[in-house]
């Protein structure tokens, strides 16, 4: 990698929802209806202008359902507007959807919801946007070591490719948002090479020029790799 070279695929943990409502005087909805209608289309279609192939971006947790029910039914009813809507526009704009997670655990509509945009998306080329939902990386895997219980040898490569990401390079850049500086299980194989960036502005504040800092700020790093 060069200095000023763009990522190929960059990840983000999306952080602070709740307390960029909560700063505003707003509904805990507020900040994750702000994100689904506003942030996440402006973003990924500003990455792929910059020439990022794959965007990730962690949606739901597996520790999320764990929230109040009214929140998570909330979160529920934005997933099924953000796909029925929100995606068929990414669609049109010709971006590849992906979804990463443990999605059985979802209600049977938006499993539903969900197979018809990634069959509907797959022929897409100008970018992979890729949704973490219900995700959780010691849950991933578990069942990556499920898959690969039965076989003698295990190497990296079979891990890879026992994961949810197979056939998605590893992110080069995860971003986390709203200050907080760790990591919280999201893709522990996949980014043990990737830079990290810890904004202090929340999520429904990212906007595309906050990309470009951090596009610019992964320019100026050298990576090693472990050498």
């Amino acid at each position: 990698m060069t200095l000023g070279s763009t990522p190929t695929h960059i990840a983000i943990i999306m952080d602070g929802n709740r307390r960029w409502a909560r700063e505003r005087n707003l509904q805990v909805l507020a900040g994750h209806q702000k994100v689904a209608d506003e942030v996440l289309e402006p973003l990924v279609e500003h990455a792929a202008s910059r020439g990022v192939k794959y965007i990730t971006f962690w949606a739901f947790s597996t520790e999320n359902w764990n929230r109040e029910t009214k929140e998570v039914e909330g979160i529920m009813s934005i997933f099924r507007h953000t796909i029925r809507k929100r995606w068929q526009r990414l669609h049109e704009k010709g971006v590849r959807v992906r979804v990463i997670g443990d999605v059985s655990k979802f209600a049977s509509d938006i499993r539903k919801a969900l197979e018809d945009v990634m069959q509907q998306t797959q022929q897409n080329s100008k970018i992979t946007a890729i949704f973490a939902l219900n995700y959780g990386g010691r849950d991933e895997l578990v069942r990556a070591i499920k898959q690969l219980s039965d076989r003698e040898q295990v190497s990296e490569q079979d891990v890879s490719e026992s994961l949810d990401t197979k056939g998605i390079p590893d992110p080069d850049l995860i971003i986390r948002t709203s200050g907080e500086q760790r990591l919280s299980g999201f893709l522990p194989w996949q980014g043990v090479y990737s830079e990290l960036y810890f904004p202090s502005w929340h999520m429904p504040d990212f906007t595309p020029q906050k990309l470009d800092e951090a596009i610019e700020e992964y320019g100026k790093r050298k990576r090693r790799f472990g050498k």
